[in-house]
């Protein structure tokens, strides 16, 4: 089926109600948002795009970006989402690589992003802005606001999202129309969401998070969404009494945590919040349960495979750990020797499902080695089920994230995996967050580094945070050198980029 058609089901007999909210009080019902997106798939079918076409978008965050997205797979092309960081030479390569039909981008890029586009041979570049101004939204106004949604196989791609691209190029993910809509139908179950649902939307949207764990959510429970165009804590506060559900990036809770104006009362309504695409400190978690009173819900997804697994709605929700596999998800972790582990073994994480993608964009050797022999994916995650997690000790069915596969450091012969160290030091009076890498060394191959950032007017010694650790974990973990910064390197979702710090650092 169609995507678009599976999420249409759960909209609202009463299409005058509100779908979409904005932060400066624009309304949008669900009305507005069928004639807006059968409109918009009105002007992709006018351009006579080819099938299976690729739309490649780098907008600002806007409801009518969203529309644009569900205008593609309704017409039944693909969708290609770009970071709005993204400057000339990445876009040369994502352009040049995905070989989109049509690139949709802000009007104050237009001049540099049509002569990228233009010399890769595309033949369509229009522009949209995030105050419903641009040549697509003039062109599509034009035209019906009937369209027969396209019908489509399982099999079909509804989009191609980037992986950030840490370990050379990034990779071109290939999802599917199943692979999307079978995810959203069973988040929907398992995160209880109810009639009357309000979703607190304040993620970007060319990102699994924002757009199809977010977004996806919403449209097929047919809830309201209050649409904020960024992290605005201000704007989360006013908002929140009139809100359910907020899904968030660690940041989001530690920037709610910071503000006085946080409180259970400011939460009084609030049903769920849930936390990704970057692992959320144990401190953070502890606090914010005290602080409002209910546990925050860490989850765990990838590009390649949108959710895997998640903290229970109904249940308990351990600090620590990702939790259980979603129903229908398969879950392993395994050796070296692609064995079983044990309870609390440290092994690589692979997975199978309806969720998994169905490889790499025009990457078909990359795609069969990121797959064994018997189907499973491998995600290049390191972790374990069970054992001790820093919130307290995860049952034998959850899931803990140790690391990457390639954030493994491997010192004098010894596997050492940076997130125990890190919690470790997290633990100390004064530290905010850390990072711990691996650095060449002449004796060891490579040396365990931390890197540390200091709470506001914390002083930090790295000699005592040293002498410190050698009391509490073995000698070849110890960081044979600590630096103490202002802050880490991140990427969009707030997840640290320890490739930078590995480049920063190497000499």
């Amino acid at each position: 089926m169609n995507l678009y058609s599976v999420l249409e089901k759960g909209f609202p007999k009463d299409k005058s109600a509100c779908a979409i909210e904005t932060h400066d009080g624009l309304y949008y019902s669900w009305s507005d948002l069928e004639r807006a997106t059968a409109k918009l798939a009105n002007l992709l079918k006018s351009l006579k795009l080819p099938a299976g076409a690729r739309v490649a978008v780098q907008v600002e965050k806007s409801p009518e970006a969203l529309f644009l997205y569900l205008a593609t797979i309704r017409a039944g092309y693909v969708y290609l989402p770009l970071n709005t960081a993204y400057q000339a030479a990445e876009m040369q390569y994502f352009i040049e690589n995905a070989e989109p039909a049509l690139v949709v981008c802000s009007s104050k890029n237009y001049s540099w992003v049509s002569k990228v586009a233009t010399k890769a041979g595309t033949k369509h570049v229009l522009t949209l802005d995030d105050n419903r101004t641009g040549t697509l939204l003039e062109r599509a106004g034009k035209l019906s606001d009937v369209f027969k949604t396209v019908t489509t196989k399982d099999d079909d791609l509804a989009a191609i999202l980037y992986t950030s691209g840490t370990t050379g190029r990034s990779k071109g993910a290939m999802l599917t129309h199943k692979n999307l809509y079978s995810n959203a139908q069973v988040l929907q179950k398992y995160w209880g969401w109810v009639k009357g649902d309000v979703l607190l939307h304040a993620l970007p949207i060319f990102h699994v998070h924002g757009l199809f764990v977010a977004a996806h959510g919403a449209l097929i429970n047919g809830s309201k969404m209050i649409w904020l165009p960024r992290l605005d804590v201000a704007q989360l506060i006013h908002h929140m009494p009139n809100s359910t559900v907020l899904m968030g990036v660690p940041t989001f809770y530690v920037r709610l945590l910071a503000d006085k104006g946080f409180n259970k009362e400011v939460a009084r309504n609030m049903r769920l919040f849930i936390s990704g695409s970057a692992p959320l400190l144990t401190e953070t978690f502890n606090t914010f349960k005290k602080v409002i009173g209910q546990p925050i819900l860490e989850r765990y997804g990838m590009s390649e495979t949108v959710m895997l697994v998640s903290n229970p709605c109904k249940g308990p929700r351990v600090g620590g750990s990702v939790g259980l596999p979603l129903p229908g998800v398969k879950v392993r972790v395994v050796d070296d020797k692609n064995k079983p582990c044990g309870v609390n073994d440290i092994g690589s994480i692979q997975v199978k499902g309806p969720n998994v993608f169905k490889g790499y964009w025009r990457m078909p050797e990359k795609t069969a080695e990121e797959f064994t022999k018997d189907g499973w994916f491998k995600t290049g995650d390191v972790g374990r089920w069970g054992g001790e997690a820093n919130g307290g000790k995860a049952p034998n069915d959850y899931l803990c994230i140790v690391g990457r596969s390639k954030d493994l450091i491997i010192s004098g012969g010894y596997n050492v995996y940076p997130k125990e160290i890190e919690g470790f030091i997290d633990d100390m009076d004064g530290v905010d967050e850390s990072a711990v890498i691996g650095i060449p060394h002449p004796d060891f191959g490579e040396a365990v580094m931390a890197i540390v950032v200091p709470k506001a007017g914390a002083k930090l010694n790295a000699d005592a945070m040293i002498a410190t650790l050698k009391t509490q974990i073995a000698n070849f973990k110890i960081p044979k050198r600590l630096e103490i910064v202002s802050d880490l390197p991140r990427n969009a979702m707030g997840k640290v980029q320890k490739n930078i710090l590995r480049q920063q650092y190497s000499s």
